[in-house]
């Protein structure tokens, strides 16, 4: 279907909460003009959201990366290193992973994001400690942590179901988990880019159970690493298949691929424009998912801002810490002052938000903005050193 009065009808559908087929859905990505594209995600948001249509929100949080040992080997990812380099592989210690808790609470962050390799020592045992130790210095802190990857791991390296790691990680402090290690699920582009990594159908089984736990999540996707159009369509279809049966994943939030420093270099990445109709896309297609977040720091504030008017409803992190993404070329970084801005340009109210997505502080008048601002997203991709933070990896204050 290329006749564009055919693109605009089922445009027109979705617009009014029509559920539209796979196919229907790649053929607006690769035919529906863009302009038509975001006015029909627009109005799918504005219709979700009426009555907080005007608000776009943001968290303020903090990825703590606690080893880059991994035995995964993922091309795409210039984090890690294998087991047997003791070069540059590191592990932080609890105290050290306190304290980085201890900063993100005095800079008023709300949410953690525990992540790293795949450590071939590191089982459900040692999750436990570490969120039962977090929880009890600072329950104030959720932790949105790691994802089906990790749990796969982690129950095959203590030898227990995957059902029991996530039972009981969750019961040592274990508040959500994230979308990663989803990548791409259609198994060709998967096995391309991360061929020692569980299937798609077993990421998505894995989070299934968790959903069915009451464990609910966010789901994600990597673009740009050579995978069709179609392939793309199949993820979020594979997704959203999943959420009919559980209704678990809060949200939805694609970002590209990032070329520097792994084994994928040289690859095309996915351009502004096709992030843009992804994120449209998503809007029109998961019709079951709350949530469409736009990620500034993959394809930078401006991008970002512009999600805002493709079906985006939220803006996302001001990561006090990010060293995984950025370890591969991402060097965008931004404070709150700056985040409110874009938003408030975009034409939104800006809000803080928590991480089950409800408003803590509704920026509505300008003159309360924050002004002595310390709160700095830093974006490094030298920032560790032996299993010790670097000195530019220390949080920036513009004061």
């Amino acid at each position: 279907m290329t006749d564009q009065a055919a693109l605009q009808s089922v445009l027109d559908r979705a617009a009014a909460g029509g559920r539209i087929t796979k196919e229907e859905a790649l053929d607006l990505y690769r035919h529906a003009p863009l302009h038509a594209l975001g006015q029909a995600a627009d109005a799918v948001r504005r219709r979700r959201y009426a009555g907080t249509e005007h608000i776009a929100t943001y968290i303020i949080e903090r990825n703590i990366n606690y080893t880059n040992v991994c035995v995964t080997a993922c091309k795409f990812c210039a984090f890690y290193a294998a087991p047997k380099d003791t070069k540059k592989g590191w592990s932080r210690d609890l105290d050290d992973i306190l304290r980085r808790c201890a900063e993100t609470v005095e800079l008023g962050g709300t949410q953690i994001m525990f992540q790293g390799g795949h450590h071939p020592d590191y089982g459900v045992e040692y999750y436990e400690e570490h969120f039962s130790a977090i929880k009890k210095a600072f329950p104030q802190l959720v932790i949105h942590s790691l994802g089906a990857s990790e749990v796969d791991h982690m129950a095959r390296i203590s030898g227990v179901s995957a059902e029991e790691a996530i039972r009981r990680i969750h019961a040592a402090g274990l508040d959500s988990f994230a979308g990663a290690g989803a990548e791409l699920l259609p198994e060709r582009p998967r096995k391309a880019i991360a061929p020692l990594k569980e299937s798609g159908e077993r990421w998505l089984e894995i989070m299934e159970i968790a959903h069915k736990l009451g464990v609910e999540s966010t789901s994600t996707m990597l673009m740009g690493t050579g995978e069709t159009n179609a392939e793309r369509i199949e993820h979020i279809a594979m997704i959203r298949d999943t959420q009919d049966r559980t209704g678990g994943f809060r949200a939805f939030i694609p970002y590209t691929y990032q070329p520097e420093n792994n084994h994928l270099k040289g690859r095309t990445q996915a351009t502004v424009f096709e992030y843009l109709r992804m994120i449209a896309i998503a809007r029109l297609f998961l019709d079951n998912i709350a949530h469409i977040q736009g990620s500034w720091l993959t394809v930078g504030k401006e991008a970002g801002q512009l999600s805002l008017h493709y079906g985006a409803d939220d803006l996302g992190s001001i990561m006090l810490e990010e060293n995984v993404v950025s370890s591969a070329g991402a060097k965008h970084r931004s404070n709150r002052q700056e985040i409110i801005d874009l938003i408030r340009k975009a034409g939104r109210v800006p809000a803080q938000r928590a991480t089950t997505y409800e408003h803590l502080l509704v920026h509505d008048d300008p003159a309360n903005d924050p002004v002595d601002d310390r709160v700095v997203s830093h974006i490094s991709s030298t920032a560790i050193e032996g299993g010790t933070a670097h000195p530019e990896l220390k949080l920036i204050s513009t004061n």
